[in-house]
């Protein structure tokens, strides 16, 4: 199903940004957890199967103030644990794109552009986020163009290509000519809060997520 394999390159992305930090994470069948607290905007767990039970996500994670899980399949209920829907969005799914146009387009290859790619898509607001770890993560593309950039991360195990951390009004045909350069033939996933900008670039939606934070 493509929301449960969108679910684990999800999880994948997290893991690797983890690792980048030096807090790796633990996959099960049904759940990615961290046991100690993740870097901002990134969750202690991710569902991996709609079969997931709260139980399992909570003895994974310190399930203290500030814990989030992603609930891939908006299929929890995490309310009597003391968590709240922080939002929900929306798994999107696009079939493998044939070659575009990469021109002004590349990889981020060393860290002050790393630096730089971080500082243009969280606004100046979260330095250290993106540590230059990351660039080591041979299934990890940080591109970036004159539109804007996006993080590409390949999945081995489900045969996709994510989609995350788009950011630039006019990045979209960029970002789908460079998932197509870098990993030709392979589906590209996501999710969005608001699907319309890749929905317009050949996306279409593949099932709900709610991303639940302990306040």
């Amino acid at each position: 199903m493509i929301d449960q394999a969108a679910a684990l390159n999800n999880a994948e992305w997290c893991d690797a940004l983890c690792r980048a930090h030096g807090l790796p994470g633990v996959f099960s069948e049904t759940v990615w957890t961290n046991p100690v607290r993740t870097p901002v905007f990134y969750p202690d767990a991710v569902t991996l199967s709609p079969e997931a039970t709260a139980a399992e996500v909570l003895a994974g994670i310190d399930a203290g103030p500030g814990a989030s899980v992603k609930d891939s399949f908006a299929a929890l209920d995490l309310a009597a644990a003391g968590f709240g829907v922080l939002f929900e969005a929306t798994w999107i799914h696009r079939a493998a794109p044939g070659p575009g146009d990469v021109r002004g387009w590349a990889v981020v290859r060393e860290k002050d552009e790393l630096a730089a790619w971080a500082e243009a898509c969280f606004d100046g607001e979260q330095p250290g986020l993106f540590p230059g770890g990351l660039l080591g993560e041979e299934d990890v593309a940080i591109v970036r163009g004159e539109e804007g950039g996006a993080v590409l991360n390949l999945s081995r195990r489900a045969s996709v290509v994510g989609v995350s951390n788009v950011w630039g009004e006019a990045a979209w045909p960029g970002v789908v000519a460079m998932a197509a350069a870098l990993f030709p033939g392979l589906p590209l996933v996501g999710y969005e809060p608001d699907p319309a900008p890749a929905v317009a670039h050949g996306f279409v939606p593949a099932g709900p997520l709610r991303v639940w934070l302990k306040r």
